[in-house]
């Protein structure tokens, strides 16, 4: 499992071997069934996750009860309520499995202990920062000034993955969207 977060890291850095021991030292191989949730809101995310296979969001309970999801994540790719897990705080969020996931996780201690063990994952560790960053930063642009069904077409676009494998209900809220209002747009896409 580790192959495919070192391949990742590769793309951007040089790791020697010494880094790709500490990265199987460090990252714990898992696995979750389908609609499991691995993190809860109301306590500190345990764990940054490296997501090699299925398929995660993150959600929360908005103040009607109804689920709001903020952040699906297809492979591979980090996630974790990223603000809680940096500054080990009760987060408002929670992660589950949408599908069987394979995940590698680390412990806040435990990166702390391997950015200090290595320049490489250190710059690892600001790069997907910056790329978190910058996410949030389009999505927060995209929610205020695309309309529903430029949403939906940049996602059918950008990660048809995510449309082939997450339930429709999960990509509305995702999208901003209620699920009827989904339904309408795929139609008139299709015809």
């Amino acid at each position: 499992m580790h192959g495919q977060l070192i391949s990742l890291i590769t793309k951007s850095l040089q790791l020697s071997n010494r880094d790709r021991d500490l990265c199987v030292q460090y990252f714990e191989p898992v696995r979750y069934p389908k609609n499991r949730i691995i993190e809860e809101e109301g306590k500190v995310p345990g764990h940054l996750y490296f997501v090699v296979s299925g398929f995660a969001r993150l959600f929360h309970y908005n103040d009607k009860g109804d689920e709001v999801t903020t952040h699906i994540n297809c492979p591979p790719g980090f996630i974790t309520s990223y603000a809680d897990f940096t500054n080990q705080k009760s987060s408002d969020e929670n992660l589950e499995c949408i599908t069987e996931c394979e995940l590698l996780r680390i412990s806040k201690t435990d990166l702390d202990q391997l950015i200090q063990q290595s320049p490489t994952f250190m710059d690892f560790s600001f790069l997907v920062f910056q790329q978190s960053l910058s996410y949030n930063e389009t999505r927060a642009r995209e929610l205020a000034t695309l309309d529903a069904e430029q949403r939906y077409l940049k996602m059918m676009d950008q990660y048809p993955e995510v449309l082939q494998n997450v339930p429709m209900q999960y990509i509305a809220s995702f999208l901003g969207m209620n699920p009827k209002s989904l339904s309408r747009i795929r139609k008139k896409i299709i015809r």
